[in-house]
């Protein structure tokens, strides 16, 4: 017997019936062999973690652009802490915590530059629409390893493309739109766990709200640090989800009330308050010029991303600004539309 197949054994041995065994994957597009260690979990996410967009994302934006100090959330650090959230709901509940690090580490693969501001702009201008997380799927699926793909799990898959919620529900009603593992649905709630404390912890340091603005029945239900109110968040999730007898992956009345509360309040404020959105506006003027360039020399994205035989232009061009760090967003802007100096000998 194999170390893979040894934990495989372990696995029915010790998750909830209703976890989702490693053994029990639905597979991969492309049919591999087994490894001899790692279980089809584990290497999904060995792969991610490997991945170029994976590395992009400590260069992208989670609320705040181009950030000066030095502990202010990326995107890398967001996915960090989605995880650190998602596995310790999975071990207490005995899920499957390979499947729910892959799922919550590979979920914001395919977030634009600047944040929300990115992704905005490019759902507008975009023929068909753009939204992160089904670019998150085109990222592992097709545009990793120069149009390979990582050949993920279905489970992984699933996960990351059922993750994300704007402002919608926690845990949608409709089955359809929810993942088919309960891992997948842990990181759907982590996800906004993680988000809404790191972004109101983000938004106290940089000057944008104060302690005192944050509603006091928001405080009086979750606490009054970012540690209390994840431990609370974390903590009702677990036992609610117990006590529904692993039914569905939630959060109880009052403590999902409040957590609403608190997302919406980051909206208004934060999100789409007035010292965020200004330099927001900046940001979306960059990434349309940026695309209509590229647009009119589309023969430049060729030498950066794969291109499939029969993807329109568009398509090819929203890959490669989605793809876009911050940083090479303005550094490309600046080479491409300000007068540059003259170098000299």
């Amino acid at each position: 017997m194999t170390i893979r197949e040894q934990t495989e054994e372990i696995e029915r041995k010790t998750l909830h019936p209703k976890a989702c065994l490693s053994s029990r994957s639905r597979g991969r597009a492309k049919k591999e062999k087994e490894g001899d260690i790692r279980t089809c979990f584990q290497r999904d996410r060995d792969r991610i973690i490997h991945s170029k967009a994976f590395r992009r994302l400590k260069h992208k934006t989670q609320v705040f652009l181009a950030p000066k100090g030095d502990h202010y959330r990326t995107r890398l650090t967001h996915v960090l802490e989605v995880s650190q959230i998602a596995r310790t709901i999975a071990r207490a509940l005995r899920l499957n915590e390979d499947l729910t690090e892959a799922i919550a580490l590979g979920h914001d693969l395919g977030h634009t530059p600047f944040g929300h501001a990115g992704e905005s702009v490019l759902r507008e201008i975009h023929p068909g629409g753009f939204d992160h997380y089904k670019q998150s799927l085109r990222v592992v699926d097709f545009l990793e390893r120069k149009g390979e793909g990582l050949n993920l799990t279905y489970e992984v898959r699933n996960g990351i493309v059922t993750h994300s919620k704007g402002k919608g529900a926690i845990i949608p009603e409709k089955q359809k739109e929810r993942s088919l593992t309960l891992e997948g649905l842990v990181v759907r709630i982590s996800d906004i766990i993680a988000y809404t404390n790191h972004d109101l912890d983000d938004a106290l340091r940089a000057g944008v709200i104060k302690k005192t603005d944050i509603p006091k029945d928001i405080v009086s239900a979750l606490g009054d640090t970012q540690s209390k109110r994840i431990d609370t968040m974390v903590k009702d999730v677990v036992y609610n989800t117990f006590s529904s007898d692993m039914e569905l992956i939630s959060m109880s009345e009052d403590i999902s009330f409040a957590t609403y509360k608190l997302r919406d309040f980051l909206f208004e404020r934060v999100y789409e308050g007035k010292k965020i959105m200004v330099e927001f506006n900046k940001a979306r003027k960059i990434l349309r010029d940026l695309y209509e360039y590229y647009l009119e020399h589309i023969e430049e994205v060729f030498r950066n991303i794969p291109a499939e035989k029969k993807a329109s232009r568009h398509r090819v061009v929203c890959d490669f600004v989605a793809g876009m760090t911050d940083g090479f967003a303005m550094e490309t802007y600046e080479r491409l539309f300000l007068p540059q100096q003259w170098a000299t000998l």
